[in-house]
């Protein structure tokens, strides 16, 4: 059963919300009146999802989602009465996944969740991709620097370079990154 934190500061709304998750099938983990102190809350609450009913989401509200969707993401559903094209952007840019211009329809509630669900899985599965991808490139240009310096003071082919880096990470039982940063590392005490 997902747990999910409420976020709306009219209690009325609140508590229609937490009736239509409960007949969904979900769990109010807790009902907030704002998103202070967002970020402790997710860490001491730890909600599967965040439900935010606003009238129009303030920008404080958006740069705590913000920080969060950076440090500790979850899924974030956001109802608004708000229908500004910029309020929206800035709303898919702070982390939201789903912004959906007008009240909390508790018969649609699940299916808003579903989608939700799936578009935040979507994007942190790109975000990792995006990451590992990143990570992949900074290592081969730290091997390719390495290389070159180790061709330039060696006297050594493109293939040997490559094979002598490979040979010193084996030897001491680490990655051929890490050797290349410490030939670069040495070439720069050394200039």
């Amino acid at each position: 059963m997902l747990k999910v934190l409420v976020i709306d500061e009219s209690r009325e709304r609140a508590a229609d919300i937490s009736v239509g998750l409960l007949k969904a099938g979900y769990q109010v983990a807790a009902v907030l009146p704002n998103a202070l102190d967002l970020v402790r809350h997710v860490e001491s609450i730890r909600p599967d999802v965040i439900l935010i009913d606003s009238d129009s989401p303030s920008r404080d509200t958006l740069e705590h989602l913000s920080v969060l969707s950076r440090d500790n993401p979850r899924p974030v559903l956001l109802f608004s009465r708000e229908k500004d094209s910029g309020t929206i952007r800035r709303a898919l840019q702070a982390g939201v996944a789903a912004y959906v211009v007008e009240s909390v329809d508790s018969a649609r509630l699940d299916s808003i969740v579903e989608v939700a669900l799936a578009q935040f899985e979507e994007v942190q599965t790109l975000r990792r991709e995006r990451d590992d991808a990143s990570r992949k490139l900074a290592e081969r240009v730290t091997i390719e620097r390495a290389k070159g310096i180790l061709m330039k003071t060696k006297g050594l082919e493109e293939a040997e370079a490559y094979h002598a880096l490979r040979r010193f990470a084996m030897e001491r039982n680490r990655k051929v990154v890490e050797m290349a940063q410490a030939v670069i590392d040495s070439a720069n005490l050394l200039l």
